[in-house]
């Protein structure tokens, strides 16, 4: 097939909303690859690129400690599996985790929708060919955090404004952010969780986000038991994100599905969330756990353990497509997060990409391609992007 002959690396900064975006920018780092026919593969990392894109420009120091480009110039983006092992081995020395895998995140990203291009095929078909008929989306629902004088009460009817917006753009699954904190206390969150359930209906799919709320499993426990009956799909983030051994024994005790592992990174890491944490939905980003090719891993290895893969996917319009393709092309994953452009200032999410998959009761069409099916808006590259 033909080689890799360029690699551009695009940080990319819109101007956004402060009130969601602390720094007033929403922010990006595109990797864009083109072959010697001048066809072009895309992606990105859900990760500051000011920590991710030295990963393809730094010096080279030993074969431990390689810059990223240096791997994938000259490639065949058909040895996909091969160039994730040498880019995640060339960069052990200072990476392993975190920054460096949500770099090679972009990169398998932009070598599977390269490598789909060539042949002219959907990403979901070079992934191994479609599981199920069509994909299901979620909604996230988030009002965000409290903001001066805000109370819960004022955070619900911005809930309630949200799911009526979603259902009627037809979403059936939703999950609820209940980033309450101390605007209520335990007691007072089962009553707005039920509320919360009364808003949707009994025929909406609701999952639950806590937002790493409690720091012992037993305060979780209470709160899940006394929502148990309001048909939850599962319960995210509970407790600290590290705290496998605090999820291990609520996911025994749970009468619900436990999810966590939204910033777990490669295979290994979502081993640990599966094996000693017990979750019953395992949440790494494809944007962030190390692309397309391990997350097939990832997917693999939780389906042998009876867990079910609903990754996270809240970033630019990329990372919706990838999300679509990766649902696709696996059997454990039971719905993916799509959230809808009119939800929230994301200006990334809304401009970067074209076009948007069209949700119609609850489902999406398997996307058609060729790659991930979706074209780079070069007019935000050109005013907002950085070339190297």
């Amino acid at each position: 097939m033909p080689k890799i002959v360029q690699v551009e690396v695009i940080p990319v900064a819109m101007p956004a909303d402060k009130s969601w975006f602390e720094s007033g920018l929403d922010e990006t780092l595109v990797v864009r690859l083109t072959d010697e026919n001048g066809v072009q593969g895309i992606g990105d990392c859900y990760a500051s690129p000011a920590v991710t894109k030295p990963w393809f420009d730094m010096t080279s120091m030993h074969m431990w400690s390689r810059n990223l480009t240096s791997i994938l110039m000259g490639a065949d983006p058909m040895d996909r599996a091969t160039l994730w092992d040498l880019m995640y081995e060339g960069t052990i020395f200072p990476g392993r985790r975190g920054a460096a895998i949500h770099a090679i995140s972009a990169a398998d990203i932009a070598l599977t929708d390269l490598a789909a291009r060539q042949m002219g095929v959907p990403v979901w078909r070079l992934l191994g060919g479609n599981r199920r008929p069509h994909c299901t989306p979620y909604a996230t629902i988030f009002p965000g955090l409290a903001r001066g004088s805000q109370t819960v009460r004022d955070l619900m009817k911005i809930i309630e404004k949200q799911f009526e917006q979603v259902v009627a753009g037809g979403y059936r699954v939703v999950k609820m952010e209940v980033l309450f904190y101390e605007l209520c206390s335990d007691t007072e969150l089962i009553s707005l969780i039920q509320e919360g359930r009364r808003m949707l209906g009994s025929d909406i799919s609701m999952a639950v986000d806590f937002g790493y709320r409690w720091r012992h499993w037993h305060d979780a426990k209470y709160v899940i038991d006394r929502i148990a009956d309001q048909n939850i799909f599962f319960c995210e983030a509970p407790l600290q994100h590290d705290d496998l051994p605090g999820h291990a024994n609520l996911a025994r005790m749970s009468p619900v599905r436990i999810a966590g592992g939204e910033f777990a990174a490669t295979r290994w890491e979502c081993r640990d969330w599966i094996e000693t944490a017990g979750v019953a939905v395992v949440q790494p980003g494809i944007t962030r756990a190390g692309g397309f090719t391990e997350m097939m891993r990832i997917a693999e290895f939780a389906d042998q353990k009876g867990v079910q893969v609903v990754p996270l996917a809240w970033h630019t319009g990329i990372t919706a497509a990838a999300a679509l393709h990766f649902q696709a092309a696996t059997i454990n994953t039971p719905a993916v997060e799509y959230f809808p452009t009119y939800l929230f200032d994301s200006p990334l999410r809304e401009h970067l990409v074209s076009p948007e998959a069209e949700i119609v009761d609850g489902k999406v069409k398997l996307p058609e391609g060729p790659g991930l099916g979706v074209t780079l808006n070069e007019e935000i590259i050109k005013k907002y992007g950085q070339r190297s």
